[in-house]
């Protein structure tokens, strides 16, 4: 496995780097162990300040990191940039509240006082963050803003296609006077997984990324005792009722399918419309999609990225040739886009097989797959009919009505009136195949602490 930057646009291959050595494994390692011992001591506010600052430094350089997004991935420079501010939002977020969240709780447990029985919050070590491309810079702080407030120290194994990223992510901390080891980029292979978790030094592993590889890495975890998290696909049902508002969510369709170049494990990937307004909703988004202009992601003019490599192209090609093999509708529906670099014409799929394979795989790319339902109950079983639980988002006009019918979709986010989305202090998980555990917010600062009892007694004698 090569750590390279390829232009997603011109297919350059602009950088390469080397693969780590056993050696470069153990002293990353070792490193981060050791920043631990003293990190982990330093008071939560300097903690804090530290976050505060790795915050205004993303601000203050906020093109020079957007351009790095877009150029190992191909993001649209807008894109890039609103990543960069929203990953300075998090550290923000945890720089005012990571204090109050670690602060101790106190139990009124029978028998002692007030403040005899307390939940103290205790960094675990040293932790092994594997991260996937398609948010290059947000994936890590995601993960490293709340687990370096909380006194845990990341050895990080990012995207193979995103090295610069990876480099970037581990300067911007040493830039804002990080003790070295903080934050530790480590050009491991996969092959390296075993080797890393059996070390008793590593104490938890966050990843987010596909289900096999979560499925490998939760197994590895599970037999070296470490924790895991795991954040993994998703295909989010986007659920239209009789009494929305069609244009707008029509609008927001086109928009929560194709951000990102619907390289999103929260995009809008399968739309679930009621019967009564589906063909109005139809003509409202093919319109929509028919404005998206591919070209340069550094034009501001552009507003449909190239995927991030031509392999994930390929790949999403595949996908699409074995719907059609199970007797899907396949339907271009875009402006053409170009045959330079890692494009992908935006399709729709229709007449899914409910039993299909098409109707649960998740289609990383432009790829909307459609679906009629008879009324509101069918929508939520189309919806629920997934092996993913990720994300999701209902569109009525009646709130109350909205939320009702959110309550009844079996997965870890629902929005109303808009996309999924993804803010600072909202938290993001998911359930059953999407995986487990939360981030952001005090839910994400405390899925790798040691929330220890200490009790207080003056009781003479036994229990």
């Amino acid at each position: 496995m090569a750590f390279q930057t390829i232009n997603p646009y011109t297919a350059e291959v602009v950088k390469t780097f080397e693969n780590a050595t056993p050696e470069q494994i153990d002293t990353a390692i070792a490193g981060a162990h050791e920043a631990f011992l003293s990190w982990k001591n330093e008071p939560v506010e300097k903690r804090a300040e530290l976050l505060g600052r790795a915050a205004a430094e993303l601000r203050a350089n906020s093109r020079r990191y957007a351009k790095i997004l877009t150029l190992e991935m191909g993001k649209l420079i807008s894109e890039a940039e609103a990543e960069v501010e929203l990953s300075a939002n998090i550290l923000d977020y945890y720089a005012k509240f990571g204090p109050s969240h670690l602060t101790p709780r106190y139990l009124p447990a029978d028998g002692f006082g007030d403040t005899d029985v307390a939940l103290v919050n205790e960094p675990l070590g040293v932790l092994y963050a594997i991260e996937p491309w398609n948010f290059p810079f947000y994936q890590v702080i995601r993960i490293s803003a709340p687990q370096l407030m909380a006194g845990n120290t990341i050895v990080l194994k990012h995207a193979a296609n995103v090295p610069q990223s990876a480099l970037a992510m581990e300067q911007l901390y040493r830039d804002v006077g990080a003790p070295e080891g903080l934050l530790t980029n480590l050009f491991a292979s996969h092959d390296d997984t075993d080797r890393i978790l059996a070390d008793a030094r590593i104490r938890g592993v966050a990843l987010t990324g596909s289900e096999r590889a979560g499925s490998a890495v939760a197994a590895t975890a599970a037999k070296h005792l470490k924790k895991s998290t795991l954040e993994l696909g998703g295909a989010d049902a986007f659920v239209v009722l009789a009494d929305a508002d069609i244009e707008k969510a029509a609008r927001w369709a086109a928009f929560g399918r194709h951000w990102n170049a619907g390289q999103v494990c929260v995009s809008s990937k399968r739309l679930i419309v009621v019967d009564e307004v589906a063909d109005k909703f139809l003509e409202e988004y093919k319109k929509h999609v028919s404005e998206l202009v591919a070209g340069d992601p550094m034009d501001p003019a552009t507003t449909l990225a190239p995927l991030s490599s031509q392999k994930p192209a390929d790949d999403l090609a595949a996908q699409v040739e074995k719907a059609r093999e199970e007797g899907v509708t396949v339907e271009i529906i875009g402006a053409e886009v170009p045959e330079k670099g890692a494009f992908f014409q935006p399709l729709m799929l229709t007449d899914i097989p409910e039993d299909s394979a098409t109707a649960h795989t998740e289609f990383f790319g432009p790829v909307t797959q459609f679906y009629r339902a008879k009324d509101e109950d069918d929508a939520v079983r189309l919806a629920n009919n997934t092996p993913y639980g990720l994300g999701g988002s209902v569109f009525s006009q009646d709130i109350a009505r909205a939320q009702k019918v959110a309550r009844r979709i079996d997965t870890g986010m629902v929005y109303i009136n808009q996309p999924t989305g993804v803010k600072a202090d909202i938290p993001f998980g998911g359930v059953k195949n999407s995986g487990y555990g939360h981030e952001l917010i005090d839910l994400g600062i405390k899925e790798f602490v040691n929330q220890k009892v200490v009790v207080v007694t003056d009781i003479d004698g036994s229990f």
